[in-house]
């Protein structure tokens, strides 16, 4: 008899990358901040299927971005291969899962990998909070109750914003004075002798770490900083003014810091980074907590925030930090006056040094931005 794993309310909702219309490669998780609601719907050649498309297709004013995002997930490659869905958006998006990774994770499909594809599937729906929690899970009915089901538990939910019963702060340190001001002047001052180059984006490909250069998701450039007396002032900074927050919060001892860069988000190049993670690969797995260093405030735009736990987002002044686990989703939004000049870097321990080690024979860098 095949098994299927069982998810309660109140659990994480489990994380996966997976294939989708329009992307080789999407992780659900970067989604969060609106309800989510994902359909296991297996094929849509099967009966059951449209109604429920339809059903959702039907209702723009839940399914719209900003109240809730709708995820249909195909088992099926005919879906794909013959070109049966289509992205919608805002509001709508398919991903191929012939595989069947994610309906596994969240037992719409056995977790037996030796039963036959698409044999014993499970139809149902996963309701997801916008922190990733898990709300509820519906499995597909005979006489197409679960439809009416699935609406009505979206409608009764609140605002996306107060999806707690209350307004939440993300698990954060806002701290000002980390740099003096002329520490501040002398980075901006390295950057406009300097120049920077365009960074990209770490992603797990074929089992490597590899930079990636994709305007759409990250315009940023960075300078590297190399003079010894420069990188003694920034490491005695942080070892005296944030380190020991994050040992009096977070009870981590945190040695090692990694990238001395001042990094630029300009308005004239739509400067901005996308909701991500920062230690989702294998060359970035040591990062413990990323420290955001603003260095000026003569921009609008370029806030960081935490999509997770409410669309507040955070402006540090010249000078202070925003510190936060490199775990938490988080994104910078789009510069739309000036530029944003920040220090950007991120701290571990001895423990996480030892996973860089071993790690870093799978970093592949990016090529420069053309």
């Amino acid at each position: 008899m095949p098994s299927y794993r069982q998810i309660t309310a109140g659990e994480p909702a489990p994380y996966f990358t997976q294939r989708a219309y329009g992307t080789p490669s999407y992780t659900i998780d970067t989604a969060a901040g609106r309800y989510l609601v994902l359909c296991f719907f297996g094929s849509a050649a099967s009966p059951h299927s449209a109604p429920r498309l339809q059903a959702v297709r039907a209702r723009p004013d839940l399914f719209n971005d900003s109240f809730a995002a709708f995820f249909g997930i195909s088992a099926d490659p005919a879906d794909e291969q013959g070109g049966r869905l289509q992205n919608q958006l805002p509001g709508y998006r398919f991903i191929w899962d012939s595989d069947l990774t994610a309906s596994r994770l969240y037992g719409a499909a056995p977790r037996e990998t030796d039963i036959p594809p698409g044999s014993h599937l499970r139809p149902l729906w996963a309701v997801i909070d916008p922190s990733m929690r898990m709300i509820d899970l519906i499995p597909f009915e005979a006489d197409g109750g679960d439809i009416a089901r699935v609406i009505r538990l979206l409608e009764s939910q609140p605002a996306p914003a107060r999806f707690a019963g209350i307004e939440l702060q993300a698990p954060i340190l806002y701290l000002p004075r980390v740099f003096e001001p002329a520490l501040c002047q002398t980075l901006i001052g390295l950057y406009e002798a300097e120049g920077g180059e365009f960074s990209g984006t770490m992603r797990q490909i074929g089992g490597k770490t590899v930079g990636v250069n994709d305007l759409r998701f990250k315009s940023r450039r960075d300078c590297t900083v190399t003079d010894p007396e420069l990188i003694r002032q920034i490491q005695t900074a942080i070892s005296r003014r944030v380190l020991p927050e994050i040992q009096k919060v977070h009870q981590y001892a945190a040695t090692r810091m990694e990238r001395y860069i001042v990094s630029c988000y300009s308005a004239d190049e739509g400067g901005h980074f996308s909701a991500h993670r920062d230690n989702t690969t294998s060359g970035t797995a040591h990062r413990r907590f990323a420290v955001s260093i603003n260095l000026n405030d003569d921009f609008d735009g370029g806030e960081v925030s935490f999509p997770e736990y409410g669309p507040r987002s955070m402006k540090a002044p010249p000078g202070g930090a925003v510190v936060f686990s490199c775990s938490l989703l988080h994104r910078v939004t789009p510069v739309t006056r000036g530029r944003r000049f920040a220090f950007l870097p991120f701290v571990y321990d001895e423990a996480a040094a030892k996973i860089r080690a071993e790690n870093m024979g799978s970093v592949v860098l990016a090529a420069p931005q053309s």
